[in-house]
């Protein structure tokens, strides 16, 4: 009897030395860093583009902006206190993470055809009326890690679509395009703006 008692006993205790070796889950650092690489993480466009109007006012220029309608361009200086208005559409809605991420979706790739790291944002469903928003790429140098190109388009209404193109550091463009009802567009004013003179 006394074998089976220590026998027991022996068991019991392996059984607990056994049971208290096992974790019973992550540390909770683990689940935090595991949490926050799974979060997406939204490239900041508004953020890169006020830093890009800050760098064209404090190096003091003044861009040149051609405008094309019907085929006849205009050009005009743009001061500095006038970027804010003539970026305002792509400026607002703040493009961050925490905003959009329950209304787009992003996809990262490495585009060789172009050479560049790719970020493409689209809907996740149908968008709210409010958001004019509709999608947005991101493309950015491998090597050197900065934005090449930006292009964002907004539907301003049923009929008009406003299309960006933002080289980094030099020039970017405006496209204005109207949505006929019979299916077909047209582009009703084109401008460019260059600080990169």
């Amino acid at each position: 009897m006394k074998i089976i008692i220590w026998t027991a006993l022996a068991l019991v205790l392996l059984q607990s030395c056994k049971n208290s070796s096992k974790k019973k889950g992550p540390e909770p650092a683990t689940v935090l860093q595991k949490q926050a690489a799974e979060k997406p993480s939204f490239f900041p466009v508004t953020d890169y583009l006020q830093g890009q109007i800050y760098e064209i006012t404090q190096r003091g220029i003044n861009p040149i902006k051609y405008s094309t309608v019907n085929g006849h361009t205009d050009s005009a200086w743009l001061k500095a206190e006038e970027l804010q208005a003539a970026f305002y559409e792509f400026l607002h809605p703040q493009i961050d993470s925490v905003n959009l991420i329950a209304l787009f979706t992003e996809k990262k790739f490495m585009d060789q055809t172009i050479d560049a790291l790719t970020f493409t944002y689209d809907p996740v469903g149908l968008l709210p009326d409010s958001m004019t928003l509709q999608h947005w790429d991101v493309y950015v140098d491998p090597k050197t890690g900065k934005v090449r190109r930006i292009y964002m388009v907004k539907a301003i209404d049923e009929t008009k679509i406003l299309q960006l193109t933002w080289q980094g550091d030099k020039w970017c463009k405006l496209v204005h395009i109207t949505n006929k009802p019979d299916g077909t567009s047209s582009v009703e004013k084109e401008e460019n703006i260059t600080w990169d003179l």
